[in-house]
Parts: structure tokens; C-alpha cells; sequence
């Protein structure tokens, strides 16, 4: 199928383009770069060189993907913005690129960041998430599938999010955000499970009550965080969620957020 680029727009002759690509007037789309079929670039939309694009994507208005990192580490490498398939990325989203060339920022399939959104080098997000106006995510962090980001969220460097957890409006994460939680407030602090989202994707109420004793143990019991987790594997039957909840914890590094 033809492309449908117009005229006012700048695309560099090096660039790759699929099929059944759109490009309005004054997107501005470098050398170095690779956007896969069917996707729709808005006006003054830039595409900065290490971006790769995958198909079906819809890009709007005065976003930057790939963009240099904000990283005193960064020295100019040739470094790399890799996203997957039908994300739609609103209006003033930032992407910035790897810090160094044998890293990158990567993110999934069918995720929806909201105007505003800035995620920064480095960081890998998964699929299916939801970032609400004004959400920034610093650099190097792990954002897991399913995960529901609402409006002026702020994760800190290097920090996790856990599958199908939500962050509400104005937090601040500075550490670890386990699975299929709510984590709310500032400090923010754990707020129950998930369960309307959990149950919209079919986890049935004797997995939820696995789930919720799970995390009875680690947030109102009177041993560490690590030995909950123990815990857990000795008193919660066993199950691939709960599994999820045991790896993730084990795996912390910078620990886990509060209870309320």
C-alpha cells in the first residue's frame, strides 16, 4: 500500500518507512530511524535517530521520541529507542533513548501514554499500560505489563512496578511497586489489591483471597519483607500469581513501599 507523507514534512532519504505510513506536515523524522507499517505521525511530531518503530503506532502532536538522554553518563554513543506495536502516544510525550550503546529504552505493545508523559533512558516497559497527563518515569526503571499509571505520577530512578498494579493521582515511587496492588498516597503506601481490574481479567475470588493473604503476611505481619516471602511459600497455596508476588519481592533491591 502507498505511503501517505506529505510534502512539508521532513524525512530524512535514509529513513525507513513501512507500508501504509502517514506523516503530516512539519513531523521532522532523522536518518537513523525505522517506522514500521501502518502508522500515523501528527504534525510536528520529531523522531530522533536509534528510534525504531514497530506497526500500527499513533504518534500526536509536538512529541519527541528518541531523545537524547538527560544523563551526565551520556558521552554521544549511537544509542538505541525501541517500541513495539499499536501504542498510542498522545501530544508532548518525551522518549528519550539509551544512556550507552549496549543499553536501550524500550517499550511493548498496545500501551496509551497521556499528554505529557516523559520516559526517561533506559527504562523497559511491558505491554498494555496506561500512563495518565503528566506522568514521569525516570530513568532505568521496569514497568511491568497491565500496569495503570494515574495523572502526575513520579517514579524514581531504577525502581520496579509489578504487573496490573495502580499508582493514583500525584505519587511519588521510590521504591518497588509489588503486583496487582493499589499503592496510593505520599509516602506512598500499600491500599489493598487490585480487584476490579483483577477480576476484569478473570482472576477468580479464590486466587484474589490467595493474593490478599499473600500480602496480609507482608504488610501486617511482624517479620521482614524477606521473610514473608517465606512466608508466603509455607502458608499461601502455591499458584502462578502468587509465584509472581514471591519472585518479584525476592527480587527488590531497592525494597518495597510501606503499608497504611
Amino acid at each position: 500500500m502507498m505511503n501517505n507523507i506529505s510534502p512539508q514534512a521532513y524525512v530524512d532519504p535514509k529513513a525507513k518507512i513501512g507500508n501504509n505510513v502517514t506523516i503530516y506536515p512539519f513531523a521532522y523524522i532523522e536518518g537513523d530511524v525505522e517506522i514500521g507499517d501502518d502508522c500515523v505521525i501528527y504534525p510536528y511530531v520529531s523522531i530522533m535517530n536509534g528510534t525504531r518503530l514497530g506497526r500500527g503506532n499513533k504518534v500526536y502532536q509536538n512529541t519527541v521520541l528518541g531523545a537524547e538522554p538527560q544523563d551526565f553518563n551520556y558521552k554521544g554513543e549511537i544509542t538505541a529507542l525501541e517500541i513495539g506495536d499499536e501504542n498510542i502516544i498522545r501530544e508532548n510525550v518525551v522518549i528519550n533513548r539509551a544512556t550507552y550503546a549496549t543499553g536501550k529504552t524500550h517499550i511493548g505493545n498496545r500501551n496509551f501514554l497521556m499528554e505529557g508523559v516523559h520516559i526517561s533512558h533506559d527504562t523497559d516497559v511491558h505491554d498494555y499500560c496506561v500512563f495518565g497527563y503528566g506522568t514521569k518515569i525516570a530513568g532505568d526503571c521496569e514497568i511491568h505489563s497491565g500496569i495503570i499509571f494515574s495523572s502526575g505520577v513520579i517514579v524514581n530512578a531504577q525502581v520496579r512496578v509489578g504487573t496490573a498494579a495502580m499508582v493514583t493521582s500525584g505519587c511519588r515511587v521510590s521504591k518497588d511497586v509489588p503486583p496487582f496492588i493499589v499503592a496510593t498516597d505520599n509516602p506512598v503506601r500499600y491500599a489493598g489489591l487490585n480487584q476490579e481490574m483483577l477480576r476484569s481479567h478473570g482472576i477468580s475470588d479464590k486466587v484474589l483471597n490467595h493474593l490478599a493473604n499473600a500480602y496480609r503476611l507482608v504488610f501486617h505481619g511482624q517479620t521482614s519483607v524477606f521473610d514473608a516471602a517465606f512466608q508466603i511459600k509455607e502458608q499461601v497455596p502455591d499458584g502462578s500469581a502468587v509465584r509472581n508476588v514471591v519472585n518479584f519481592i525476592q527480587s527488590t533491591k531497592l525494597g518495597i513501599i510501606g503499608k497504611l
